[in-house]
């Protein structure tokens, strides 16, 4: 028996993606039966630079995915988060997609998954679904644009509190499981210099450390010591994907 247009609304709400939640009920129909839960570790790569890519992965809930870029030292640095707001691999190129830097599943949870050429062939089907993409990958390449700049301009200190507020936001919890060292990494700096921040940030009660993890005690102070850029991202979200960028409201402070 087919589902009909509302069980399928509904089911789109309940996947715990937003970029998914956003499809009209008939889009949703075109691509809810070719999805497939997947558990992400944390560490698992999805692609390397190079790699042929053939699926695309929907982080759901508190999962989240980092993209890497591979320098020739072997050193790696983050230039993108994608959480529940997005997905990963295949948004928009045709034909042959060749992966230009690492995806590597950066905080553990559930993903849906489906083969880019099923994607395609939903885009062929259904313009929306071709737009709703689009301008997904426009909203990403913002983020993009806004890190390098961030990069550029801003403090380690601040840079660390965007860091840990972007996380927060697409995970919905204030306990990132994350250690210094793989903070600095993601970072691209020294443990040194990280060490000295977090350091700062529990004399202040912004943060507790925890085995493994770090946990944020103060939302309200975290946004004070973080630059603008995180809700730079924000506000081009709400402009082209109006309600896929994570709300406040879906934070809980620990």
């Amino acid at each position: 028996m087919h589902a009909s247009i509302d069980q399928v609304a509904i089911a789109a709400n309940d996947l715990g993606n937003n970029l998914l939640r956003e499809l009209r009920p008939v889009d949703a129909a075109i691509i809810i039966p070719s999805l497939q839960h997947w558990e992400g570790q944390r560490g698992e790569i999805l692609y390397e630079p190079g790699d042929n890519v053939t699926e695309v992965y929907f982080p759901c809930g508190p999962a989240m995915i980092s993209y890497l870029v591979v320098l020739q030292e072997g050193r790696t640095a983050e230039t993108a988060l994608v959480g529940r707001e997005g997905a990963v691999g295949g948004i928009v190129s045709h034909g042959r997609l060749p992966a230009f830097a690492r995806a590597e599943v950066q905080f553990p949870g559930p993903f849906l998954r489906m083969s880019v050429a099923e994607l395609e062939d939903a885009k062929q089907r259904s313009s929306t679904i071709e737009y709703l993409f689009a301008r997904y990958a426009d909203c990403l390449m913002a983020q993009i644009f806004q890190a390098v700049a961030c990069n550029a301009a801003h403090t380690i200190e601040q840079r660390t509190a965007k860091w840990l507020l972007a996380a927060m936001e697409r995970t919905g919890t204030p306990l990132i499981p994350l250690t210094q060292e793989q903070l600095a990494a993601m970072l691209g700096v020294g443990r040194s210099y990280i060490s000295r921040v977090i350091a700062s940030f529990k004399g202040r009660k912004v943060i507790e450390t925890r085995r493994g993890s770090l946990a944020v005690t103060d939302l309200d102070q975290l946004k004070s010591i973080a630059c603008g850029c995180n809700e730079c991202v924000r506000r081009h979200f709400e402009e082209v994907l109006s309600g896929v960028y994570p709300c406040e409201d879906e934070l809980l402070v620990a």
